[in-house]
C-alpha cells in the first residue's frame, strides 16, 4: 500500500466519521418528529371521541 493510498483512505475515513453522525441525527430527528405528530393525532382523536360521550351521559 502506497502513501497516497493511505492518505486517500484516511481522508475518506475522516469524511465518513464527520458526515455519518450528522446524517444519522437528521434521520432520527425526522423519525422522532413523525412519531410525535402521529401520537398527538391519536390523542386528539381520543379526546374528540370522549366529548360526545360525556354530553350524551349528562
Amino acid at each position: 500500500m502506497s502513501l497516497t493510498d493511505s492518505i486517500l483512505l484516511t481522508l475518506l475515513n475522516t469524511l465518513a466519521c464527520l458526515a455519518l453522525p450528522k446524517l444519522l441525527s437528521v434521520v432520527l430527528a425526522a423519525k422522532a418528529k413523525a412519531i410525535k405528530s402521529s401520537q398527538s393525532a391519536v390523542t386528539s382523536q381520543e379526546s374528540s371521541s370522549e366529548i360526545p360521550s360525556l354530553v350524551d351521559a349528562a
